[in-house]
């Protein structure tokens, strides 16, 4: 039998109160009143709902060990990246990894296997499969449903999928950004609950109100809580938090704890945040997560004050999992697989020439998915155009990794790369290779320093090249998080000194071949206008 005591953050029946609490064999024995309590809170750990593991680059084992030190003690996560380049073998890749540490991990199918039909991804995952795959008792829900356009207007494969999770009563993640009116509602009604794609608050009521729940993002490359934030004392009970996406540099920095903070610090009231961050996921998904109540699992965390929120213990089943700045459980590397065909690319290659008056830009918005089409005069008729860093115009190559294909060439605006050029295998959501330069050499040497690698990030300029190899899937790798965001952060700001001036330059290149987030992106078959729903 176990006993602390301190005081009670009780964020079900939301009281706070001097109290101790018994518990054995991983479950609450008792809660009850005390006096004289430790001068410290207790209250539920912290639950990501909505995460892609891999997006850290970590392993999810790796990700638990830096997770519990801000007091994530679970996370609703959607392997949907692995899943792009290794199918189920994939899946099972994180659900093994993950079964390694005590974080409670809940994976769910990924719905877009590819998110596209338009590009070339490793492995499909359809209809048939899907019914199959979420049998499984380790698959809690399907993953956000991306093909939002497939479900307003029908798509039988589509139904099939959504079919098969409403069957077996498992939730349905959303992904419709900017969705409204007839085809929101088109969507809701197919059973479709959550979203984390709102942007303002406009959009994120407006699909409350048609009966979603917004899972409000603030990750490395989005972040939408500023803008969404009231939502949480408006819309108290449909909301949740989650990262979506997070690079390792800000994981050692926080969780969803500072997401915690900032809305604290912002006004909020305490116990609506804290329900966001906890019990309104564990609800909406039915999650076997303690809230301090008897019988519960014993999860929970100890913070010194309810502003700061420094985090001194977490306990999840019973044991204690990190206490006083260390973590009391160890990881062991995982295997490398991967799905790696690409050989080096040649100048020739990714040549762009054009006899057009214009030629169509993606335009970038710092912080944000969305992006721009714009038009510009075609500065090289008739000549190979290889970058105008005057205007801030830069190529962007996409090369298949899962075949030779000849690369696809685009324009981008707002990078602001002055030299050289930056690559990776990062590229949601196939997970091509992709690069943006201000010439043919400098993109082909970052490129092929990722074929070396077989998956990673790299970037060039003349005879200088930096990689940092990502040796599962391309995606993750084995490192521990404060080796990997030392290395993570001396690449980025290399990216950085070649003149690009965005947050995170890396991880809104990977976002640049992501097909349903509009106005406009490339994949490895080329230029793609997401409303159009074709190619330019």
């Amino acid at each position: 039998m176990k006993k602390i005591s301190g005081k009670i953050v009780d964020v079900v029946d939301k009281k706070i109160f001097d109290g101790e609490i018994c518990y054995h064999n991983g479950k609450i024995i008792s809660v009850v009143p005390a006096k004289n309590v430790t001068d410290q809170y207790i209250m539920p750990g912290f639950v990501n709902s909505h995460v892609h593991i891999e997006s850290t680059m970590l392993t999810p084992s790796a990700f638990a060990r830096i997770a519990v030190q801000h007091g994530t003690v679970a996370v609703v996560s959607d392997p949907h990246e692995i899943a792009n380049v290794m199918g189920e073998r994939g899946i099972d890749f994180m659900i093994d990894d993950s079964r390694k540490v005590p974080v409670k991990f809940y994976f769910g199918l990924p719905s877009c296997v590819p998110a596209s039909d338009f590009e070339t991804s490793g492995f499909h995952i359809d209809a048939k499969d899907t019914a199959r795959l979420l049998k499984r008792k380790d698959i809690h829900y399907l993953s956000e449903m991306m093909n939002f356009p497939g479900v307003v207007n029908g798509d039988s494969e589509i139904e099939k999928k959504l079919s098969a999770a409403r069957k077996l009563n498992k939730p349905v993640d959303g992904h419709a950004p900017g969705l409204k009116g007839k085809d929101l509602k088109k969507y809701v009604a197919a059973g479709i609950s959550t979203d984390h794609e709102c942007v303002d608050i406009n959009e994120a009521v407006e699909k409350i109100k048609a009966g979603m729940k917004i899972q409000i993002r603030d990750g490395s490359a989005a972040k939408n809580f500023e803008a969404l934030h009231k939502l949480i004392d408006l819309h108290p009970d449909h909301v949740m938090i989650c990262t979506d996406d997070s690079h390792p540099d800000d994981l050692i920095n926080g969780h969803i704890n500072e997401i915690v903070k900032n809305g604290l610090k912002n006004g909020l009231d305490l116990f609506n945040v804290l329900r966001a961050a906890s019990y309104n996921t564990i609800k909406h998904y039915n999650l076997k997560i303690g809230m301090l109540k008897v019988n519960d699992p014993a999860d929970f965390i100890v913070v010194d004050n309810l502003k700061d929120l420094n985090i001194s213990k977490t306990v999840i089943s019973g044991k204690t999992v990190y206490e006083n700045g260390k973590t009391k459980f160890k990881v062991t590397a995982s295997p490398a697989i991967n799905n790696f065909i690409r050989t080096k690319i040649k100048p020739e290659a990714i040549k762009f020439v054009s006899n057009e008056k214009e030629i169509p830009v993606i335009e970038v918005i710092d912080g944000e998915l969305l992006t721009l089409k714009k038009v510009i005069k075609n500065p090289a008729k008739g000549k190979n155009f290889e970058s105008d860093t005057k205007n801030d115009v830069l190529k962007i190559v996409v090369a298949c990794r899962y075949n030779n294909e000849k690369p696809a060439v685009g324009f981008i605006k707002n990078f602001g790369l002055k030299k050289g050029a930056i690559a990776g295998s990062i590229a949601h959501d196939s997970h091509n290779l992709v690069a943006i330069g201000t010439n043919d050499s400098d993109i082909c040497q970052a490129l092929n320093k990722i074929v070396e690698m077989k998956g990673g990030i790299a970037l060039a300029e003349g005879k200088m090249k930096n990689g940092l190899m990502l040796e599962i899937g391309g995606l993750m790798t084995n490192m521990n998080c404060y080796e990997l965001a030392e290395k993570y952060k001396k690449i980025e700001n290399n990216a950085r000194n070649l003149g690009s001036k965005l947050k995170a330059p890396f991880m809104t290149m990977a976002f640049m071949t992501l097909l349903p987030i509009p106005e406009i992106k490339i994949c490895d078959k080329g230029l793609f206008d997401v409303g159009k729903q074709k190619f330019i």
